[in-house]
């Protein structure tokens, strides 16, 4: 040994050109040489003490030593230590531990969980509670379940997973999504506030879903009531990814997905085409078409479009996501990047694309605690086109199969049908959506920051300012073409519209917080002054008239057009909260909120909400000597009232038109008119909750939860008709006309179990909607929606219409029937509910609910070694839809039919309920009945996912897992439309499905990977 520490000793001295005592630098050497062979490499594994499964991110650190790592997936770590130091495990919602090294180089850890599952935090307004503490109906989300669903639009991850909230989408891409908590409680918007990390927003459209962390929905006034004016319709609170102390950690996310329609509706070829719409021309006396005839010369023989088939294609799905966080006490860092683009399943060049930027900061400094977040999105979405704002799927099942998809004769090159040989006004809705430029492009900026000190023990003074602009520019150009006879666009009506807009919004948020506790007594105190301010700025310019081949810019139009609007609107509020504990036992919570806004008259600028909620955990009475496995036995009850301001600016002022001129002594004179009248005295509207609730938990495993609620709505906005000598247009005014009740229960049944290899957890949610309208108007006058009506004492937009009981099947059966005009054997025969001898108006009756009584889900997960497994049930039931689709292809006369319609009723053929084919259908045969209504009822397995985690042995990849996933993959339903999950929102006219997008059937492929 001497040696060689000599001959290191001499090959150092040359090499460094100085010289040491010989006998210092061994001792030196000795010394430094001896702490590094004591240093060894110390590994092992970190698990859970109540199942043993192994715990990720647990923070591994050598006592008094900046020396840290973190545990990967699957609960090994590795790091150098001496003998004598002590080894300090910690990880969150877990008791730390000290382990003393030793001579050992392999120490295994279990840690405790300090908490159980119903003590997890969850997200409240202003703030955060333990879920035990609650007293008020917040569900908190399984953010991993719901991620499942792949999607860009964080609502829409809602579907299914929270009892009491309805969820319903289009395949459209980039899409809005309509989202409601129990039921309707306003006749103008029904969708809940959104709220993401603290900052109130519109709705979440623009934020990554692959960003979210926590989920809480806040469903009743007891816990929304400090929200006020807002929170009527139900709060949506989201928690983006934050920072975490330790190395950093990076995460990559890839996913490729392939979309398709979800079935094809069976409507009649050419033949079939042809046959149909002959008789109807036979049927009226005119003789047939041209194109029809194959007598004629320009019988059409060699054109048999299949528009559906021409119509779908594959769509294709890609997501992107780069996740790293990472920091120190001091400051912690969170960042993620997301790609998102989705091509439609229509042969057309609809798509949806969007890049989004979101960072959130954080730390502590002694008292002083500080964050922020800074996002950014930018979104491009090619929107699609129809006529007269018609439906883009009616047009595509209605045309006709002789009209062809192409035809380079025609000016654009599409095809289309000629008047005088076919007649058939059908659009070819391929063509009008490639020629047609319809884009929007998204950008939105947010940003906030906040800083809380502790100014005395336990109280807190917190700031947070809030910044969040979205600016929207719009472009739509309509090219001169000719598709068809009836859709020919002329120089003189080609059009360009251009559009920028920007909306701003800054919240200054001033909250004082206090915690206290004497004896078992626990307060918890906050009391705040927010301010907010909304700016509104919109730019139009519009140019008409341009040749064929012109520069579609303003500047080369024949004429041009143009304007600009803005308003800015204010609000003041004034919060407070009291929550009292004692003995973690009894609990009560009181909510206070004053609101003040200018969008209502300074009379009625203001309003006052509070709530009320107590809870009592049972389980820890010990009267009642509970067995051990009953961890959890909860009553828990609350009222509250909330408001709603979601009208327009300037809804309580009167305006007028200085440019109604008029006739007076055979001459035209300026005039000035009032239009539209306004109601001065326009005010919020008011909702108030009840709701009772039982939780029990059992084993640790078993949780349930039952829950009866009852909301009521007043002072809602409705339209209420004016007599015509008001003067106003048109003869409505908007008021505080109308209330309306929904009352149900929520149900939510989990199980878990971890104990073994195959760990798994089953989710089940069920809830009831029971809608009824109490009151429209002084006069309760029913409002009339499409084909629906809404009346005291039903639930809102019912469908409304005749019932049909048969067709005539001869001259007799129609002289011993009520009065039908126009009837002729081979039509419907309508049902005289009134009994006065003739079909009218007055015999039309309700044909069903539109709104669901019953919503449910269900979610299964579960895992084996490496891999994993998941599915997601989804449905409703108890609500009727009236087709339109279908009735739109039954009308039997010139567009393209059902293939029903061939079962049409002949002289030869009277065992059959589809009527004659006749021209202008003068029976009206296709009126609003019970013909086109059918049960919404539905079974959707929404996900199916499959992964496997790769087994990794690297010092920095830390995780590899590859999936496999489907989506909206079977539906079980006796619905003959494409898809009964339809956005059904039009409020009166519900349940009104008319060519709506379906939900598109996914398969994707995905990796992600942890460094």
């Amino acid at each position: 040994m001497s040696k060689k520490i000599d001959s290191i000793l001499e090959v150092v001295r040359k090499n460094m050109f100085f010289s040491y005592s010989k006998k210092v630098f061994v001792v030196l050497f000795m010394s430094a040489s001896g702490t590094i062979f004591a240093q060894q490499v110390i590994e092992g594994t970190v698990t859970s003490r109540s199942n043993g499964k192994p715990l990720s991110n647990v923070t591994v650190t050598v006592a008094n030593t900046n020396q840290t790592v973190t545990s990967d997936e699957k609960g090994h770590y590795k790091i150098t230590a001496n003998p004598d130091d002590v080894l300090v495990f910690t990880y969150n919602d877990y008791d730390s531990k000290e382990v003393k090294v030793g001579k050992d180089h392999k120490v295994n850890v279990q840690l405790k969980n300090n908490t159980l599952a119903i003590d997890e935090v969850v997200l409240i307004g202003y703030g955060k509670q333990k879920k035990s503490d609650l007293t008020g109906s917040v569900a908190a989300v399984n953010v991993t379940d719901a991620k499942k669903t792949i999607t860009y639009d964080a609502a829409k991850m809602l579907q299914g997973q929270v009892p009491g909230v309805t969820v319903q989408s289009s395949g459209e891409p980039g899409s809005f999504v309509n989202i409601k908590i129990r039921g309707i409680s306003s006749f103008n918007n029904n969708n809940p506030l959104f709220v993401v990390d603290g900052v109130i927003v519109t709705n979440p459209y623009d934020f990554s879903p692959s960003d979210i962390e926590s989920i809480s929905v806040l469903k009743d006034a007891s816990s929304a009531a400090i929200y006020g004016v807002q929170g009527a319709n139900g709060v949506v609170i989201i928690q983006t990814k934050q920072g975490k102390k330790g190395k950093l950690n990076l995460t990559y996310r890839v996913l490729n997905g392939y979309q398709s329609a979800p079935k094809s509706l069976s409507v009649t070829n050419r033949e079939q085409y042809q046959q149909i719409t002959n008789q109807a021309y036979l049927n009226s006396g005119q003789a047939i078409l041209p194109a029809n005839d194959p007598s004629n010369p320009n019988f059409i023989s060699n054109v048999d479009t299949d528009w559906q088939k021409e119509g779908f294609r594959t769509g294709t799905l890609q997501n992107h996501t780069i996740n790293m966080n990472g920091g120190t006490e001091d400051i912690n860092y969170a960042v993620n990047l997301d790609y998102f683009k989705n091509t439609s399943y229509m042969n057309t060049p609809q798509d949806y694309e969007r890049y989004s930027m979101n960072m959130n900061f954080g730390g502590k400094k002694g008292k002083f605690s500080y964050g922020g977040k800074i996002s950014y999105t930018q979104s491009d979405k090619e929107n699609f086109n129809a006529y007269d704002n018609g439906s883009p799927l009616i047009y595509l099942l209605q045309a006709i199969p002789t009209m062809p998809v192409y035809d380079p004769n025609r000016l654009g090159g599409y095809g289309g049908t000629d008047r005088n040989t076919q007649a058939a006004i059908s659009l070819n809705i391929i063509g009008y959506n490639h020629l047609i430029t319809n884009t929007a492009k998204r950008h939105r900026f947010m940003g906030s920051v906040w800083g809380e000190y502790e100014i005395l023990k336990n109280l807190k003074y917190k700031l947070n300012v809030s910044f969040d602009r979205l600016n929207v520019n719009s472009r739509v150009f309509v090219p001169v073409s000719d598709l068809g006879w009836y859709y020919v666009t002329e120089p003189g009506e080609s059009q360009l519209d251009v559009s920028s807009s920007h909306l701003t919004t800054t919240f200054i948020n001033n909250l004082l917080t206090y915690d206290i506790k004497l004896g078992e007594h626990k307060f918890d105190v906050m009391a705040g002054w927010i301010q907010e301010k909304n700016d509104n700025y919109n730019q139009w310019s519009r140019g008409v008239g341009y040749s064929a081949g012109s520069i579609a810019q303003i500047e080369y139009a024949d004429s041009r057009d143009g304007g600009e609007y803005n308003n800015t609107t204010t609000a003041i509020s004034y919060i407070s909260r009291l929550n009292y504990n004692y003995k973690e036992k009894y609990f009560l919570t009181a909510n206070f909120r004053q609101d003040k806004s200018s969008k209502f008259a300074p009379r009625n600028n203001h309003g006052e909400y509070f709530s009320f909620s107590g809870g009592w955990r049972l389980d820890r009475e010990e009267f009642l000597k509970l067995p051990d496995y009953v961890n959890l036995l909860k009553l828990r009850g609350g009222w509250g009232r909330l408001g709603n301001n979601t009208i327009g600016v300037y809804a309580w002022e009167n305006t007028v038109n200085p440019f109604a001129s008029y006739i007076f002594g055979n001459a035209i004179h300026s005039g000035t008119t009032v239009v539209p009248i306004k109601d001065p005295n326009i005010k919020w509207e008011t909702t108030e909750t009840t709701n009772v609730a039982f939780e029990i938990g059992l084993f640790n495993k078993l949780n349930f939860v039952a829950e009866y609620y009852e909301k009521k709505s007043y002072d809602i906005l409705a339209s209420v008709p004016l007599p015509y000598s008001s003067g106003g247009f048109p003869n409505s005014i908007l008021t505080n006309a109308a209330s309306v009740k929904n009352n149900g229960f929520d149900f939510l049944l989990s199980y878990s179990n971890n104990d073994k290899d195959f760990k798994y957890t089953v989710s089940a949610n069920l809830s009831t909607l029971n809608n009824k309208v109490l009151n429209v108007g002084s006069d309760n006058n029913p409002i009339y929606g499409i084909n629906s009506k809404t009346d005291v004492g039903r639930s809102a937009g019912e469908l409304y219409g005749w019932i049909a009981e048969g067709i005539f099947q001869n001259t007799a059966d129609i002289q011993n029937h009520a009065t039908q005009v126009n009837a002729q054997p081979g039509d419907i025969k309508f049902k005289d509910l009134n009994g006065d001898g003739q079909i009218t108006d007055a015999d039309r009756t309700y044909l069903g609910r539109t709104i669901p009584k019953f919503t449910y889900g269900l979610n299964f997960s579960g895992s084996y070694k490496n891999f994993d497994f998941s599915m997601f049930w989804q449905g409703s039931a108890g609500n009727y839809i009236y087709n339109g689709t279908y009735s739109a292809l039954m009308v039997g006369q010139l567009v393209n039919h059902s293939t029903d319609m061939l079962n049409y009723w002949t002289p030869t053929n009277t065992n059959t309920n589809i009527p004659r084919p006749v021209m202008s259908d003068p029976n009206a045969n296709n009126r609003a009945s019970n013909r086109f209504v059918e049960k919404g009822d539905y079974l959707k397995l929404q996900s199916l996912e499959v992964g496997y985690n790769i087994p990794i042995k690297s010092d920095y990849l830390k995780k590899i897992r590859i999936f496999a996933s489907g989506q909206n993959i079977w539906t079980i339903t006796g619905y003959k439309g494409y898809d009964p999950d339809f956005i059904s929102d039009g409020l009166f006219s519900r349940g009104f499905e008319y060519g709506s997008f379906p939900n598109p059937r996914t398969i994707s492929f995905g990796l992600e990977a942890n460094f």
